[in-house]
């Protein structure tokens, strides 16, 4: 896969009045993250809530971010039917996506064999028409068991694997499987930066980096450059960002911080209670002072 380095995972802007997905403010975002370095752009994962949104609208929008980025784009095409899945697949390679990325399906909890089954089923109906990252995600949905994953990888067509589990032992056990054959590495949780990249991490597919771009992309050059300090330096500020956004449920300390830097982010898809409203207020005055990049 062509893709290495800091890749943003980007929220999905939506309408003032209701959860709908803003195009225009989509196109924004797309312009912002390109503009200040990053390597990538991530549509419609964890930080994008791809689960809310209709399928035209999932293909809609990556039609036109893949025309509008001066990067490589990835789009998550998981849903909970592989024929909607197909679809998602079929679309973002004919539109120009640098790769696509794959969940289990979600809700319902399925075994190793299942979704085996899953994604060869899927693996075949693409041909080889764009490389399918695995997407094992397992604090939302069903993880993809190890020895599932790393057979995927070692005697099946997948391109590599985004790992956003934080599991330790689990990033080890992929790197580990790497030595015998290549295949993409990336990390997908900012907790692991330092463990993933010592690792030999391919890429970062980072939600932060949403948010924080110029400080995601100076934490990958430091590491790449062997500049320990520096990159010292860096992770602390990465970690007092993470420690303030996870105040809040799933991506919304992103998409406040992303709201704060001037991107219209829009109605959220469950209201704030009263308490999270005003953390929010005190978030956005924290970080208005406290980033340190413009």
């Amino acid at each position: 896969m062509p893709i290495s380095g800091p890749i943003a995972a980007a929220i999905t802007p939506s309408r003032k009045d209701k959860f709908q997905i803003n195009h225009a403010a989509a196109l924004e975002v797309v312009d912002f993250l390109c503009a200040r370095g990053v390597a990538g752009i991530a549509l419609f994962g964890a930080t994008g809530e791809f689960q809310h949104f209709l399928v035209e609208d999932r293909m809609k929008l990556t039609h036109m971010a893949a025309k509008r980025s001066r990067v490589p784009l990835i789009v998550n095409i998981t849903h909970t039917n592989i024929t909607d899945v197909v679809t998602l697949a079929q679309h973002a390679a004919g539109v120009g996506a640098a790769a696509i990325m794959l969940q289990p399906p979600y809700y319902f909890r399925y075994g190793g064999d299942e979704i085996r089954q899953f994604y060869l089923t899927v693996l075949e109906e693409l041909e080889g028409e764009v490389p399918l990252l695995l997407y094992h995600i397992p604090v939302f949905n069903n993880g993809i068991p190890g020895e599932v994953s790393t057979d995927l990888l070692l005697n099946g067509p997948a391109a590599g694997i985004k790992d956003s589990s934080g599991n330790t032992p689990y990033f080890q056990m992929l790197a580990e499987a790497r030595r015998q054959k290549e295949f993409s590495l990336i990390l997908g949780n900012d907790n692991l930066t330092r463990i993933g990249l010592d690792h030999g991490a391919d890429a970062i597919i980072s939600g932060c980096a949403c948010a924080v771009p110029e400080l995601s992309v100076a934490l990958w050059n430091a590491h790449k450059q062997g500049n320990t300090e520096e990159f010292d330096r860096l992770e602390a500020l990465m970690n007092e960002f993470i420690s303030h956004i996870e105040a809040f449920p799933g991506p919304y300390g992103v998409r406040e911080a992303v709201d704060t830097r001037g991107v219209a982010v829009g109605a959220r898809a469950i209201p704030y209670s009263p308490n999270t409203e005003a953390k929010a207020a005190e978030f956005r005055e924290w970080f208005t002072s406290w980033y340190p990049y413009r």
